[in-house]
């Protein structure tokens, strides 16, 4: 099964991006995030003439999760459970079940706005994501957890220059909490198979990023036990960030025996 993931930046600015990539590429499941726009407004025909059925979970201007797949799947959660605060509101977490897996699509906050109360909503979402993931793994389920982290993992993964050492991305608890959730014993997909170097999934629209390569790793794709050793590929599709008009992401595919 190929899955994936994709910051789309805008769901209607990147509807002919995404159709184009589906074609391309063929995942079994799309995980999308930043759709800025509500359920109503999202292009659902468009993917359907595909073959791809659509759950949405939107929020006017900001935010927003879907998924398409061309596999049958429920959704089981559209908020991530156990978090409370405001940031419990925003559009940030689905959740779903498909071929004996459950498949988690995240947009973490970003934490670099708001303030300290900005950063600890970020914190909280990863603190309830962690306690998620605990508790299915008690619960023996074969699951992933996919999307726009807005964690940069290590040093190696962002480029010189790239971000402050104070941004929230890095910030040394931000990277605790990261940690603390694959030492439940998940396996980072992309990292597995591409242990050295740098392997981007965002480039900034400033500064001619793109062009210098000076890029960031926030893009994360987390597996249990079982799954993990059903890895068979992963690894962000570069070509999309030089398409016209892009998203300033690109999609990470993983792939599963």
């Amino acid at each position: 099964m190929k899955i994936a993931s994709w910051n789309v930046n805008s769901i209607r600015q990147r509807e002919r991006h995404v159709a184009a990539w589906l074609g391309r590429v063929q995942p079994d499941v799309l995980f999308l995030q930043e759709l800025k726009c509500q359920e109503p407004e999202f292009p659902r025909a468009a993917f359907q003439a595909l073959g791809y059925e659509a759950a949405v979970v939107g929020q006017k201007s900001y935010n927003g999760v879907a998924v398409l797949a061309r596999v049958p799947f429920e959704v089981v959660h559209t908020s991530l459970p156990g978090l409370e605060g405001e940031v419990a509101s925003q559009a940030r977490y689905i959740e779903i079940t498909t071929a004996g897996m459950t498949l988690i699509g995240i947009y973490l906050p970003n934490g670099n706005s708001g303030g300290e109360a900005g950063y600890a909503g970020k914190l909280a979402f990863m603190a309830a994501l962690k306690a998620r993931a605990e508790a299915l793994l008690s619960a023996d389920v074969d699951f992933a957890i996919l999307g726009d982290w807005n964690v940069a993992p290590e040093d190696v993964d962002y480029a010189k220059g790239a971000l402050s050492p104070g941004d929230a991305l890095v910030r040394p608890a931000t990277r605790a909490a990261y940690r603390e959730i694959v030492w439940l014993g998940l396996t980072d997909a992309v990292r597995a198979l591409h242990p050295q170097g740098p392997v981007y999934t965002f480039w900034d629209y400033q500064s001619a990023c793109w062009q210098r390569d000076c890029g960031l790793r926030i893009d994360h794709a987390l597996l249990s036990p079982r799954l993990a050793e059903r890895l068979a590929a992963a690894a962000p599709d570069r070509r999309e960030r030089g398409e016209e008009q892009p998203s300033d992401h690109v999609p990470v595919v993983v792939e599963i025996t």
